[in-house]
């Protein structure tokens, strides 16, 4: 009985992990849907809702959100970091493509890898080195070899590999206290944290944005979609399937985010970035596997 009931959990759980990789690879088509709208309030109104979903689900499963138990200090400088990383990445995207700023963001795992090494003396195999070696090269390739790489498509690219940085600072940095939080406080705490330090600048740069309806249901999908529902569902799975596998699941955000910016945005990527990408997405599989 106890075989069927783990055989069921874990059915259940590489169902939350494919359905939470969904939502993740809408965000690139809805961030070029609310372009009208500047960087840091697409951002702000992303993490914004995106807390007020998970204080919502802690509601309807009876675990309510803990506000006073937070250490708010801790969780100030964890929202920092990972409203940089969400600025950073949505912002990439008003300078380069879908395939390149996917592919760098996804570097992440490999920096994580290289930070672990570096701050936690934790151990990388050879299999590993490799990897990073391997991803680098994909690096390389979407950044050298595309003829049409401009200057601007180089500085999206760049904002793109910023926001890989600040999510592997923020994962290394954050890893050893999320154990002593649920899910539900962790999250709610750290996106809340980064919505009220973009609140200041997203109210100064509110006049120059233009909110249309369009805009409006594209920021309100970004926050509750991929990353308030597409969150909570990836860190369900975390629970019931060993890490590994979601996260070599949560990869596909990188093939789904390019079909779905070709399928909605017209943007079919070159040759020499889909190369770049699966060469990028070979190195993370070497690093995680």
């Amino acid at each position: 009985m106890s075989d069927a009931v783990d055989a069921r959990d874990q059915r259940t759980g590489y169902l939350q992990a494919f359905a939470g990789v969904l939502l993740f690879s809408t965000s690139p088509v809805l961030i070029r849907w609310a372009e009208s709208v500047s960087a840091v309030e697409r951002t702000f109104w992303r993490l914004a809702l995106a807390t007020l979903t998970v204080v919502v689900f802690g509601a309807v499963a009876r675990r309510p959100v803990r506000w006073r138990a937070l250490p708010h200090r801790r969780f100030a400088v964890y929202g920092v970091v990972i409203a940089l990383h969400f600025f950073l990445y949505i912002a990439s995207l008003d300078f380069t493509s879908v395939a390149h700023s996917l592919a760098l963001v996804y570097t992440a795992p490999m920096l994580i890898a290289v930070f672990s090494w570096l701050t936690l003396g934790e151990r990388l195999t050879r299999r590993q080195w490799c990897g990073v070696a391997l991803g680098m090269v994909g690096v390389g390739v979407l950044a050298g070899y595309a003829p049409e790489l401009s200057g601007r498509a180089l500085f999206g690219d760049l904002l793109a590999l910023g926001s890989a940085v600040t999510f592997a600072i923020y994962s290394v940095v954050g890893r050893a206290r999320r154990a002593h939080h649920t899910l539900f406080d962790y999250a709610a705490g750290v996106y809340g944290w980064g919505a009220l330090w973009l609140l200041p600048l997203a109210v100064w740069l509110a006049p120059g944005s233009r909110y249309g309806i369009t805009e409006a249901a594209a920021i309100l999908g970004l926050g509750i979609g991929p990353l308030g529902t597409g969150h909570t569902l990836y860190n369900a799975a975390l629970r019931r399937v060993p890490a590994t596998y979601v996260n070599l699941i949560a990869t596909l955000e990188l093939v789904g985010g390019v079909a779905l910016g070709a399928l909605f945005l017209g943007e079919a990527p070159p040759t020499s970035s889909l190369v770049g990408a699966a060469i990028v997405l070979a190195g993370i599989l070497l690093v995680m596997l």
